[in-house]
């Protein structure tokens, strides 16, 4: 397994590879599933659609989301362990620029790794991190992702589901809950069920959310639902659809 100090950043695919040892090093860790593995590479083919950059439909699904855990009463920020291989210490800091609790959910869930990733993000900063004892269950999931902790999630208006399946986003929704996806793939479950999807990778989209969460700070109540008034997801989706298709099309004429 490479270090990260052994990439060298003049790399043309220095970010990838930095995100493929991260996760790697996320499974030798025990925070990561063997399957994240599977995953990321997933990902990063949808990411090589998109051009490897954040787009205008995410730049503006980004504002959007902003917006609405700047409005939320109960926001909430939920880590598995890719998110935590990839960006935990961004979602410390999203954390912190909110107040909002993370909350650790697995769909291979082990209480090693829940204890694993909880201790990482505390490591880090984050305060009051929940999962590793979920006192309620989300309805209409027949699995662990179904636990969830009151004071977190399950009473959360609006939660933030980073890399997250699309049973738990539909379920999550079917609570009332304005949700929050960050996902590569525009045309997932996750991606169309969502209230909000940022279409961009994690790594570039958590630093962007956070970043716009502290330009927006000091605007007004009223400039905030005019924001999320005016969008619509499936506009956005779309939007992510025509890009690809234009990277695509610049792409196959300069071949």
């Amino acid at each position: 397994m490479l270090l990260l100090t052994e990439i060298p950043r003049s790399h043309p695919r220095y970010a990838s590879l930095v995100a493929r040892e991260r996760v790697a090093k996320g499974v030798k860790d025990g925070i990561t599933s063997i399957q994240g593995l599977i995953a990321q590479g997933r990902g990063e083919a949808f990411d090589y659609l998109l051009g490897e950059k954040t787009t205008p439909s995410a730049a503006e699904a980004t504002l959007a989301a902003a917006s609405m855990l700047l409005l939320a009463k109960k926001p909430a920020l939920s880590v598995n362990g890719n998110v935590a291989a990839l960006v935990a210490e961004e979602m410390v800091a999203l954390s912190k620029a909110l107040g909002a609790p993370l909350e650790v959910n697995l769909f291979h869930r082990s209480e090693e790794r829940v204890k694993k990733i909880a201790d990482l993000l505390r490591n880090l900063g984050a305060k009051g991190v929940l999962g590793e004892m979920p006192d309620a269950s989300v309805p209409g999931i027949d699995h662990a992702r179904s636990l969830a902790t009151q004071g977190g999630i399950y009473d959360a208006d609006v939660v933030l589901i980073p890399l997250e399946d699309g049973d738990r986003c539909e379920a999550l929704v079917a609570m009332g809950k304005t949700v929050i996806a960050i996902d590569l793939n525009p045309l997932s479950r996750t991606s169309k069920k969502a209230t909000v999807t940022l279409v961009d990778n994690i790594v570039r989209a958590v630093p962007n959310l956070t970043s716009e969460i502290k330009r927006l700070s000091s605007a007004s109540k009223d400039d905030l639902k005019a924001i999320v008034d005016g969008y619509d997801n499936c506009r956005i989706l779309e939007r992510s659809l025509e890009e690809i298709k234009a990277h695509l099309n610049a792409f196959s004429s300069q071949a």
